[in-house]
């Protein structure tokens, strides 16, 4: 989807600026391309930069209410120091590359509800516009899709995906917010917790995994929530069993054990310290998400495509990305 805007800084008669998205997804850490394309406007102007920001549609709790704003997460130069004639038509190709905690929008092409952008910023003559904004559709990594295929063979449903404001203490998260995707529990783990979420914090050489089960409570116990996490590679994706796995990973959620130990396979345990369980430190208690952004996707998510390849259920789809695209650049926060 590509909008345009005149350049409302100069008035009338200003640059006009289309960013154009080479097609194909691309995955977190990987390379974004494609065009800025530039029409002069009705006299000459000098385009000191051309800046694009990739922005994300980001839930934050404020004073008890869950409330929801645009966020910036990195800014990319790709052009600029050229005068733009009089009705110029001129093309700038850009390569940048993503945060490898860039969250995923869609997994086998199926909408994750999760929505990005990226907005083009014109610096002509001392003053500036964000001229355009554009959809940015990211893939999970293989490993990602691994992990997410495998709660899917092991029963576990689709719930909402959305962006947390905040960090998780005790990992090592960079940006300003955080990916949750909720999980129905499978019927194996349905007596035992409500609810599981999950989050993937990756990096150049593997990923974290951060767990948490909201715990039901017993006859003589209250319900409580239970996180821990685990560091997984890139490499030999393939070669694992994804299922054994990650369905070690639950009986240890479940049973609220530490995580210290060897590593098992190829997802290597790590535990959380204490108090450093949750955003900024805090548990993530209280932190469930309303229907929001990211609140459910198609039923198609296939069963989060094709059952996430075994059987995951998604809810109602809840698309608001047209919503965001037609003007909700001034909500940064």
């Amino acid at each position: 989807m590509v909008f345009k805007r005149l350049l409302g800084a100069l008035g009338v008669g200003g640059p006009n600026v289309d960013t154009v998205l080479d097609p194909a997804p691309v995955r977190p850490g990987g390379t974004l391309t494609g065009q800025v394309q530039l029409v002069g406007g009705k006299a000459e102007f000098e385009i000191e930069h051309i800046t694009l920001e990739l922005v994300a549609r980001v839930e934050a709790e404020h004073e008890g209410d869950e409330r929801e704003g645009v966020v910036a997460f990195d800014r990319f130069t790709v052009g600029g120091g050229f005068r733009l004639a009089e009705g110029e038509q001129r093309s700038v190709p850009f390569s940048v590359t993503l945060p490898w905690e860039t969250p995923a929008t869609q997994l086998h092409g199926q909408s994750l509800g999760v929505v990005l952008g990226v907005r083009t910023e014109l610096s002509v003559a001392g003053a500036k516009d964000k001229g355009d904004l554009d959809q940015l559709i990211v893939a999970p990594l293989p490993v990602q899709e691994a992990v997410l295929e495998a709660l899917g063979a092991l029963g576990f449903g689709f719930k909402s995906a959305d962006l947390e404001y905040g960090r998780i203490g005790g990992t090592g998260q960079r940006l300003p917010f955080y990916q949750e995707i909720e999980l129905v529990p499978s019927p194996r783990f349905a007596q035992q917790v409500n609810e599981i979420e999950l989050t993937f914090l990756a990096n150049p050489g593997g990923m974290e995994v951060v767990l948490e089960a909201d715990k039901r409570g017993g006859f003589l116990s209250s319900g409580h929530d239970a996180l821990t996490r685990f560091n997984v590679s890139h490499e030999g994706v393939e070669q694992q069993d994804w299922p054994a796995i990650v369905d070690g990973w639950i009986q240890q959620l479940v049973e609220h054990r530490a995580s210290y130990g060897s590593p098992v396979g190829f997802g290597s345990p790590a535990a959380f310290g204490p108090g450093s369980h949750g955003h900024d430190g805090q548990h993530r208690d209280g932190h469930r998400s309303g229907p929001g952004m990211g609140t459910a996707v198609a039923a198609g998510a296939a069963g989060l495509a094709a059952g996430v390849v075994g059987g995951m259920v998604a809810g109602e789809v809840v698309d608001e990305a047209g919503d965001f695209f037609e003007g909700d650049e001034e909500e940064e926060g």
